[in-house]
């Protein structure tokens, strides 16, 4: 096809340049090049397709997360590793260095299993012993404290370097119910999270103006829609309601725990200063290595909650309440009496009083705060509490009067 050239208006001011200046483009019915570009460039995948157990990148965790409301499953390394080799069972990687390694740790752990097979002989013939030979009741249990807890250990050491073990922790699949597990879930707490509540804890006053001293040996996670970081702001339209409790004990068995809620920084007018309020009360709650959910919705629907849950509040114009949840365990085999925890004062009350008075011990504890915002007057109204309409302000201190000195002495 001839090609026409481009002419400019009488108007233009290009209307008078030569035509060799003139641009000019045949007539086609190709399309431009940008629209070629953008047809062949490839489609982004889109988030029904990509696979949980596939993602590995920052982007695709988030769009994964958005459009498809799924998690990623295990760690970002093993997603990353499953997705780039073969579908091979992971003890059967075809690495020479990586088989001989586990040749050597298998030998490991057949050693350690003997060690656990004579450690349990040596305790069944301690239990089986007379005690004036032992040394004593008191010796004789002191023994089989420490032999017991010894073999706890040759139970971690056989374990501890199986990469099995630890690809499935990773992943979050291991059994709670052994030891090798719960050692290297204590482990990653104490690495992060136990350092970072305590530092909350001390920075806020929460230790000691709640709790004189906490040295915590179980993990408590609050989530109130999603999990909360020790010291989160929460709205008060979330914590409205009671919230789940995640507690997970690093030791065996099964306990009785108590559970407390406590506002640290309930205003007192008539004194000017700052009182204490108890939100919640439940006794009697079981915990386990494997059972570490506690919806503390569903004990109040039970019947079973000491004092039900009072919803966080602070009036407008007073500072951040401090709300600490503190779980205390209860001594063996000893319940509480949940209707006389109904008739515990809420105002004034004194966790460290209270724990004395029923012999508890604090084990775990985490903390949130609570502002005035713009859902605190409903939630005050719902829940019945007066001072909604009240705003508290500062009173102004009147400075000291100023004495003006000699100006002689200067000179």
């Amino acid at each position: 096809m001839a090609a026409v050239q481009r002419t400019l208006g009488a108007g233009s001011s290009l209307a008078q340049r030569p035509a060799a200046l003139l641009v000019s483009r045949g007539f086609t019915t190709l399309p431009a090049l940008h629209a070629v570009a953008q047809q062949q460039q490839k489609p982004r995948t889109p988030a029904e397709l990509l696979d949980p157990n596939l993602v590995s990148t920052v982007s695709e965790e988030h769009r994964l997360i958005k459009h498809q409301k799924t998690m990623p499953i295990g760690s970002r390394r093993r997603r990353a590793a499953l997705g780039s080799t073969a579908n091979i069972p992971f003890e059967q990687l075809p690495y020479q260095c990586f088989q001989e390694a586990r040749k050597v740790l298998a030998a490991d752990r057949e050693e350690k299993l003997v060690q656990i097979q004579t450690q349990r002989e040596r305790i069944a013939r301690l239990e089986a012993q007379d005690e004036a030979v032992s040394g004593g009741k008191a010796e004789k249990r002191r023994r089989l404290d420490s032999m017991r807890r010894h073999l706890e250990e040759l139970k971690i050491w056989a374990d501890i370097n199986d990469p099995i073990v630890k690809k499935k922790f990773e992943d979050g699949m291991g059994d709670m119910n052994k030891p090798v597990y719960r050692f290297l879930a204590n482990r990653k707490w104490h690495s992060y999270k136990r350092p970072l509540l305590l530092q909350r804890l001390t920075q806020m006053n929460v230790i000691p103006d709640v709790i004189p001293h906490l040295d915590p040996v179980m993990e408590v996670t609050a989530t109130f829609g999603r999990p909360i970081v020790p010291g989160d702001f929460v709205d008060s339209r979330r914590s409205e309601h009671p919230p789940t409790l995640h507690v997970q004990p690093f030791t065996a068995g099964s306990k009785l725990v108590t559970i407390v809620v406590v506002d640290a920084d309930v205003p007192d007018l008539e004194r000017d200063s700052f009182g204490f309020r108890c939100h919640a009360i439940y006794a009697n709650v079981p915990v386990s290595p494997t059972q570490t959910r506690i919806a503390l919705r569903e004990v109040e629907k039970r019947g079973e909650a000491g004092l039900a849950w009072l919803p966080p509040f602070a009036q407008k114009g007073s500072p951040y309440h401090r709300l600490a949840v503190v779980v205390l365990e209860q001594p063996e085999g000893v319940t509480l009496d949940v209707e006389a925890l109904r008739g515990v004062q809420r105002d004034g009350f004194i966790l460290r009083s209270f724990a004395d008075k029923q012999k508890l011990t604090a084990v775990g504890a985490t903390m949130f705060r609570a502002v005035w915002d713009e859902g605190t007057a409903g939630v005050m109204a719902r829940a019945g509490i007066e001072g909604a309409d009240v705003e508290l302000k500062r009173k102004r201190v009147a400075p000291l009067p100023y004495k003006k000195k000699d100006g002689a002495r200067y000179r």
